[in-house]
């Protein structure tokens, strides 16, 4: 995956966090499961671009400057004037289990593909290494946004754009319409290279008994290339015709979860975009994983985010 130099687009929604500290008070900053994902994809020296909508206020500036101090591409972020970007919060039990409240019904990032200037997303995603996006991604647009999207990834596949997915399956986000969710799903897994499945999200959506029933599963639909999610347990990874388990290195007492898993995928595809085989990456994004819970918050201080 190493052999061309364009850069990966990571797709979906960024929002405005306020996570509670440990006084009580809300700390403002920002987040979304693709945009984390890009973050440490950059931090990783990972040459990408974060596309999204967003409004024209203060709030979006602020989003736009941070991307950009993190050295992502901010040039397929459309601006919507007078619209709000989403807000959620984040409260955190003694155990670092977190529980999110959202007001983001109204965010542009639901209409992407539906926008005046949808074309320039489609078209940059032609000349992409990579894309990203996850089952959130999918759970923001209407069928006219689903059916662009995926014939903009089918088109940039053909291309020989190699195309990753976090499933994420969030209930609330599909208004629990599970036959709906399914149907989406399956069209988008049709179309993927590389999964990065959560175990718990797949033994949810479809039943798995397994992490190894997720790889069967997903398998089916010819993807070549699986890593498995599964909390502190080992990761499942399936490549090149061979199904094994990578551990976690140590088992961290989390302070907050939040983002675990978008770490852990830019862990993964820094790793494998830089060469690396698929249990070294699978390796690397625990190690990023078990930093991120560490901290607060969706995005950890820069200072403390070491890759590798």
């Amino acid at each position: 995956m190493s052999e061309q130099r364009p850069r990966v687009i990571s797709i979906g929604e960024v929002m405005i966090e306020m996570a509670r500290g440990n006084d009580g008070r809300f700390v403002m900053g920002c987040g979304g499961d693709t945009f984390n994902t890009a973050v440490y994809l950059a931090r990783a020296g990972i040459d990408v671009a974060y596309a999204t909508a967003l409004g024209d206020d203060a709030y979006s500036d602020g989003i736009v400057a941070m991307a950009r101090a993190e050295g992502m591409g901010a040039d397929l972020i459309l601006k919507v004037p007078g619209r709000l970007p989403g807000l959620y919060l984040i409260e955190t039990d003694a155990k670092g289990e977190r529980h999110f409240s959202y007001w983001r019904d109204n965010a542009p990032a639901r209409e992407l593909f539906e926008l005046p200037d949808w074309g320039k997303i489609a078209e940059s995603m032609m000349a992409a290494r990579l894309i990203y996006f996850s089952g959130i991604t999918l759970s923001l647009y209407s069928n006219t946004g689903l059916g662009r999207f995926f014939a903009a990834i089918e088109m940039a596949r053909k291309n020989g754009v190699k195309i990753a997915f976090d499933g994420n399956f969030r209930p609330r986000g599909w208004k629990g319409d599970l036959s709906r969710t399914r149907t989406v799903f399956m069209e988008a897994l049709k179309r993927v290279d590389i999964a990065l499945p959560t175990y718990d999200d797949e033994a949810t959506l479809w039943g798995d008994p397994s992490p190894e029933a997720t790889v069967e599963r997903m398998q089916a639909f010819g993807i070549g290339e699986i890593a498995v999610k599964n909390g502190p347990n080992s990761a499942l990874i399936a490549a090149g015709g061979k199904i094994e388990h990578v551990p976690v290195p140590e088992v961290v007492q989390p302070v907050d979860t939040t983002a675990a898993g978008d770490s852990f995928n830019a862990g993964y595809l820094a790793a494998r975009l830089t060469g690396e085989d698929p249990l070294a990456a699978a390796a690397a994004a625990h190690r990023l994983a078990a930093e991120k819970v560490r901290h607060r918050g969706a995005i950890m201080p820069r200072n403390s985010a070491a890759v590798h």
